[in-house]
């Protein structure tokens, strides 16, 4: 008999117990006093002022949770990003749990489902700077075609634009040069290649060039990309 393959992002049952309180999106408490948050999974805050979507996304969850006495993580990270109140994090258990959250993610999105009926969540244009400059501090998703891969020290630039000090791009370390290669994804060959990134929006240089530092490689996404 085949030996069962364990799935890519876990399934083993980490808490059981009735669900007590759902305090956000992405975290709720069981009826014994423990706090319970989800993994893998972007979601928008509930302060004022914040990312539009909290509540609703609260709502979700508050929807999954119903009836669960027995609290699988993988589940409801799954359902959250099927119906399109989550992202999947720039942080998440290796390059097949990733591609894995991803295809629930990409499924969503397509749809319009959840936040991706808002234009807020819209991938933002690598192309267009400024507006992605002005998610700055923000978690976010950018897309564009790679123009070049430069060396600086001890940073690798992915270059979205011929200038860099107002264009758009990814930097990796190069101590982590490495990781990325062994998940299959060699950065410096990224040149040419339509490409889509996520994390926090960062502002580089004394002019403000917006950047995403990619520590890990499940944050850049090329695979698909170039043949929808």
């Amino acid at each position: 008999m085949a030996q069962e393959q364990a799935p890519p992002c876990g399934g083993a049952v980490i808490a059981q117990g009735t669900v007590g309180h759902v305090i956000d999106a992405n975290t709720f408490t069981l009826d014994d006093g423990r706090e319970v948050r989800l993994a893998a999974i972007e979601v928008p805050p509930l302060a004022a002022g914040a990312a539009p979507g909290g509540a609703a996304a609260k709502a979700a969850l508050d929807d999954a949770l119903i009836g669960d006495d027995a609290v699988v993580l993988r589940g409801a990270q799954g359902e959250m990003l099927a119906a399109g109140f989550a992202r999947v994090a720039d942080r998440v258990g290796g390059r097949a749990c990733a591609a894995e959250l991803l295809r629930s993610e990409d499924a969503a999105r397509r749809a319009k489902l959840g936040l991706w009926a808002d234009p807020y969540y819209e991938v933002l244009a690598a192309a267009a700077p400024t507006d992605v400059l002005a998610r700055r501090g923000r978690f976010a998703l950018v897309e564009g075609q790679v123009v070049s891969v430069r060396e600086s020290g001890a940073t690798l630039y992915v270059n979205f634009g011929r200038h860099w000090s107002e264009d758009f791009s990814v930097t990796v370390q190069k101590r982590n040069e490495r990781n990325f290669a062994a998940a299959g994804l060699d950065v410096k060959a990224l040149a040419g290649r339509l490409v889509r990134v996520r994390g926090v929006i960062e502002q580089r240089g004394a002019r403000g060039s917006p950047s995403i530092e990619a520590q890990r490689p499940e944050q850049i996404e090329t695979a698909g990309l170039e043949n929808r």
